[in-house]
């Protein structure tokens, strides 16, 4: 299973006033707060965490299909290789990427490898780069796994994507997300139990 969480930081620095009362304090916990306080970059580090609890939540709810908005019951824990999130008995793994243009976070529920690309959009219509994100998916899941047609995207109801090949479920995991000129879709196969 995977999740994944993109964030443009122009984009963000352009539209979001992360500094005004209370905010930090309605998303994070304690733990997190003092992360934030002790970075050398409070901003990278907000989106850090929030990126982290998105991509956290979106493999959450494959697992356990359902929509709900808590930020804070998601909570992050640093390391130096990779960061935790956990949200009461769900626990999963999640590596960050930081560049000067996008902050990217994978969710993972262990260490295995999973394909992932990022996408640079022109226009910022999220309709458009939602389309355009699923047309970069199907022909990455073909490629990778030698399928030459009949491939698509169904979303379940509460808007998970799923993978199909005539018209039968992958055994596959897929996010995706888009933020301002920025998208990715993340890749994992789902192994029997």
């Amino acid at each position: 299973m995977v999740g994944t969480d993109i964030i443009d930081i122009e984009e963000t620095k352009r539209t979001t006033h992360w500094q005004r009362p209370r905010f930090l304090e309605k998303l994070f916990t304690p733990q997190e707060r003092r992360y934030i306080e002790d970075s050398n970059d409070a901003f990278s580090m907000v989106w850090q965490l929030w990126s982290m609890k998105e991509s956290a939540y979106k493999l959450y709810t494959q697992l356990y299909p359902s929509r709900f908005y808590n930020p804070k019951q998601f909570e992050c824990m640093l390391n130096a290789s990779h960061g935790n999130v956990v949200y009461k008995t769900f626990g999963c793994i999640v590596k960050t990427k930081k560049t000067k243009q996008y902050i990217l976070s994978e969710a993972r529920l262990n260490h295995h490898k999973i394909s992932s690309k990022i996408i640079i959009f022109e226009n910022t219509n999220r309709k458009t780069q939602s389309e355009a994100t699923r047309v970069m998916l199907v022909k990455q899941v073909s490629k990778q796994f030698g399928y030459t047609s009949n491939v698509s995207v169904k979303t379940s109801k509460l808007g998970v994507p799923l993978i199909y090949h005539n018209s039968e479920p992958l055994q596959l995991s897929v996010a995706i997300s888009h933020h301002g000129h920025y998208g990715t879709f993340a890749i994992s196969e789902l192994k029997p139990c």
